[in-house]
């Protein structure tokens, strides 16, 4: 999108110093064009979609030092960046930092962080992981693109996934996504529950390919093939359309830096089984849209599938109720507008 926003209203820069499409780079996507219509926001950077509110990064380094403007960086490139047009170029911006690592910061990360003039935290668990106040701000989903199917059953039919209880699981695949916990469980549940299927979208990585490969011969001698699917990275469209049709969203991983899926599902009314990492044992209310599971736990994931998939008075009552959480605490606007308070926060202060 061209910049046809006058520079005197300009206030806030988010920069995104990553051609490859990740999550940041995703956050800036969504946020950006909601924010822009409440705040004069621009994103700057490379690799981003046309469609986004941007401004040149060049120009950066030669704004007027007419008023201070927020840097909003989300990674440690970014950080150095906006001390480097502070300190070297003398252009007036406040620096604000968001952090979602749920670990503990290289010396090199907690410097950068130390300098900066505000802090945000997109979970309670990563505000710890700190050594300085921030504002917990988490993430939050479009609640107009993810919303429940008008009928799911053609929907799924539409999709060639059948008219039985479907499983689903997207994302990355690789070991820390605990991919292969899945697949083991589902090898146990799914002979047990008549025309139940399930689909996992998402690539794996060369290096990751042999994991994949595994989990496709366990499934193939499990005779589950037809009932399995790997689908691989599809357009996005299909991506919501497949979140439409599930019944059950599960979300395996071993490590996660906050995960949006678990949202993105219950959004479209799917109660969600979790393992209590990333943010995901702060959104799932257990028992009512979904539960938390151990990590790395077969056993218990195959409990809870029994439970939700051979219940089906509860998975009806559990779809509004998914849906009417995140519509009242997790919708994006909410979040857009919670990082425009700190942006005016720091805009006001001398």
């Amino acid at each position: 999108m061209s910049d046809d926003l006058p520079l005197s209203d300009l206030a806030v820069l988010a920069p995104n110093l990553k051609r490859r499409l990740s999550g940041v780079t995703s956050t800036i996507v969504r946020l950006v064009p909601i924010q822009a219509d409440q705040i004069g926001i621009r994103a700057t950077g490379p690799g981003l979609p046309a469609d986004v509110p941007q401004f040149p990064l060049a120009r950066c380094f030669s704004l007027p030092r007419d008023r201070w403007r927020v840097w909003h960086a989300r990674r440690n490139t970014e950080m150095a960046l906006g001390l480097i047009l502070r300190r070297v170029f003398r252009r007036k911006f406040k620096l604000l930092f968001t952090s979602a690592a749920q670990r503990h910061h290289t010396g090199f990360t907690k410097h950068l962080i130390g300098q900066m003039d505000a802090v945000i935290a997109t979970t309670s668990k990563a505000a710890s992981y700190l050594d300085r106040p921030a504002t917990v701000i988490m993430h939050g989903v479009d609640t107009q693109v993810f919303q429940p199917a008008e009928d799911r059953t053609v929907l799924k039919s539409r999709l060639g996934l059948g008219e039985g209880p479907l499983i689903g699981c997207f994302g990355r695949i690789r070991h820390q996504k605990g991919t292969d916990v899945l697949i083991d469980a589902l090898c146990e549940v799914l002979p047990e529950i008549p025309q139940a299927q399930a689909v996992i979208l998402g690539r794996a990585l060369p290096k990751e390919q042999d994991f994949l490969d595994a989990l496709k011969t366990q499934v193939s001698e499990a005779g589950l093939s037809d009932r399995i699917h790997f689908k691989g990275e599809v357009p996005w469209d299909q991506v919501v359309a497949h979140y439409k049709a599930l019944d059950l969203y599960i979300a395996p991983q071993r490590w996660e830096g906050f995960g949006l899926t678990p949202l993105e599902a219950m959004a479209c009314g799917v109660p969600v089984l979790a393992t209590p990492v990333g943010a995901f044992d702060e959104i799932i209310m257990p028992g009512q849209t979904g539960d938390i599971l151990p990590i790395a736990d077969v056993s218990a994931l195959e409990s809870a599938m029994r439970e939700w998939l051979g219940d089906p008075d509860a998975l009806s009552a559990a779809r509004p109720r998914c849906r009417a959480h995140v519509t009242e605490n997790y919708a994006i606007e909410g979040e857009a507008a919670r990082i425009i308070a700190v942006y005016r926060e720091l805009l006001a202060t001398p």
